[in-house]
C-alpha cells in the first residue's frame, strides 16, 4: 500500500530541520514535497536555505527562482536572491533585487519586525549601490564633462542617477508638437535682452512713481462668474500674488500705458506673442512678504515668459523644472511656463518683477499667424470673452 504524501507535515518537518542544522535532511524533505507538484512559496523558500545550507549555489538560485514565479512580491526571497548576486560581485543585479524589494513591499510599520528589518536591509543596500555607481559614473565621465559643452550632458547624467526628475511641457490648454523642451532660455536668441535691462532702472522708476501714488494691485488669478470655480492652487482671488497690468488680454490698459511711457518703449522692440483678446499681457507681478506661488504649469506652450526684476530683497526664488535661480535686480531671464514653476518670497519685503509673453522663436511667422488664428475661431465660438482653458 503506497503512503500518501502530506505537504504541510512535510514542511514542519522541513522547518523543523532547518532549525537543527540538518540542510541534508530539510532539503529531502522539501524536494518530495517539490515532486509531487504541490509546492509553495513556504517550500521553495525552505529549498532555498537549505541549499544555502550545504553550499548549493545553483540549487539555491532554481529554488528562488521557483519562489519568486509564485510570488514575485516575496521579501526574503527578493532579498536572498540580492545577497546571492552581492556575493558573486555582481553589484547592479544584487541592486536590482533591492530596489524591486522596495518596491513591492508594504512599509516597514506593517510587517512584522523580521521581515522589517529586513526591508530596513534592502534600503541601506539600495543606497549603498546607489552611492558606490554614482561615484564610480562620476569619475568616469566628470572630466570629459566639464566646461559649458558638457551642461546637458551633465544634466542628462543626473537625471539618469534620479539627482533629478525630467520635467516636460504640459500646457493646461493647447500644445504646439516638436518644440524643445527647454526650462531657461540662454540669452543668444533674444539679443534684445541686453536693451531691455538697460531700460530697467527708468521702468523702475515709473513702477516706484505708480506705487507712491497708490495703484491698485489686483490678485493675479481672479474668479469668473462665467466658469467654474477652482482654487488655482490656492491662489484663487489671493492678493499675496498680485499684478497690475500695462496690457491685459491683449489690450493696453490706458491709464498705466500713459504713466509708463519708458516701459512700453522697451517692450515695444521686443517679439511680444500676439493673439487678440488674449496676449500679451505685460504687467508689474508682486509677491508678498513670506508668500509661495505653488507648482503650476501655464496655458500654452508657443510663447516663453520674461521677467524683468525691479524690486528684489534678497531671499526670493523661483524654480522652472529641475532648474532653481533667485533674482536680480535688472537681470531678465525667458523661460517655458508650460513645465512645472514655483515661486516663493522669503523676506519680508514685497518683490515686483515685470512680467511680458513673446512669441517662441523656434515658431516660423507661418506658423505664429496659424496658432492666433486658432484662438481667434475658439473666441468665435459661443459668443463668451476669451479665457485660456475653455
Amino acid at each position: 500500500m503506497s503512503s500518501v504524501v502530506d505537504p504541510r507535515l512535510l514542511t514542519q518537518s522541513g522547518a523543523q530541520a532547518l532549525g537543527r542544522g540538518d540542510f541534508a535532511g530539510a532539503r529531502a524533505l522539501f524536494e518530495q514535497i517539490v515532486a509531487t507538484g504541490r509546492a509553495d512559496g513556504p517550500v521553495f523558500l525552505g529549498l532555498a536555505v537549505a541549499c544555502r545550507g550545504l553550499g548549493d549555489g545553483a540549487g539555491k538560485v532554481a529554488a528562488l527562482d521557483r519562489l519568486l514565479s509564485v510570488d514575485p512580491r516575496h521579501l526574503r526571497g527578493l532579498m536572498m536572491k540580492a545577497d546571492h548576486f552581492a556575493e558573486a560581485g555582481d553589484a547592479r543585479a544584487a541592486a536590482a533585487f533591492c530596489r524591486q524589494a522596495l518596491k513591492v513591499s508594504p512599509p516597514a510599520g506593517r510587517l512584522p519586525p523580521e521581515l522589517a528589518a529586513e526591508l530596513r536591509r534592502a534600503q541601506a543596500m539600495s543606497d549603498a549601490y546607489a552611492a558606490d555607481y554614482e561615484r564610480h559614473l562620476l569619475d568616469a565621465v566628470g572630466p570629459a564633462a566639464e566646461g559649458p559643452e558638457g551642461t546637458r550632458f551633465r544634466e542628462s547624467v543626473e537625471l539618469m542617477l534620479g539627482r533629478k526628475r525630467v520635467y516636460l511641457q504640459e500646457p493646461r490648454h493647447y500644445y504646439f508638437p516638436g518644440l524643445p523642451q527647454i526650462q531657461f532660455y540662454g540669452r543668444e536668441p533674444f539679443p534684445w535682452l541686453a536693451g531691455l535691462e538697460v531700460a530697467a532702472p527708468a521702468i523702475r522708476a515709473e513702477l516706484q512713481a505708480l506705487l507712491e501714488d497708490g495703484a491698485a494691485f489686483s490678485p493675479y488669478v481672479k474668479s469668473q462668474s462665467d466658469r467654474p470655480f477652482d482654487d488655482g492652487h490656492g491662489m484663487r482671488d489671493n492678493a499675496d500674488w498680485s499684478a497690475l497690468y500695462l496690457w491685459r488680454d491683449g489690450e493696453p490698459v490706458a491709464d498705466i500705458v500713459a504713466r509708463c511711457p519708458a516701459t512700453m518703449a522697451a517692450m515695444e522692440r521686443l517679439p511680444l506673442c500676439g493673439i487678440a483678446g488674449r496676449t500679451p499681457s505685460i504687467l508689474f507681478s508682486r509677491l508678498a512678504p513670506g508668500a509661495k506661488i505653488p507648482p503650476h504649469n501655464g496655458f500654452i506652450n508657443t510663447r516663453l515668459i520674461g521677467h524683468l526684476p525691479l524690486i528684489v530683497p534678497g531671499q526670493c526664488g523661483f524654480r522652472v523644472g529641475n532648474a532653481v535661480r533667485e533674482w536680480r535686480e535688472g537681470q531678465a531671464w525667458l523661460f517655458d511656463d508650460t513645465i512645472e514653476h514655483e515661486a516663493w518670497n522669503d523676506s519680508a519685503e514685497d518683490r515686483i518683477i515685470l512680467i511680458f509673453d513673446v512669441w517662441r522663436p523656434e515658431l516660423s511667422e507661418a506658423e505664429r499667424a496659424m496658432v492666433a488664428g486658432l484662438f481667434a475661431a475658439v473666441d468665435a465660438y459661443g459668443g463668451g470673452p476669451a479665457a485660456w482653458g475653455v
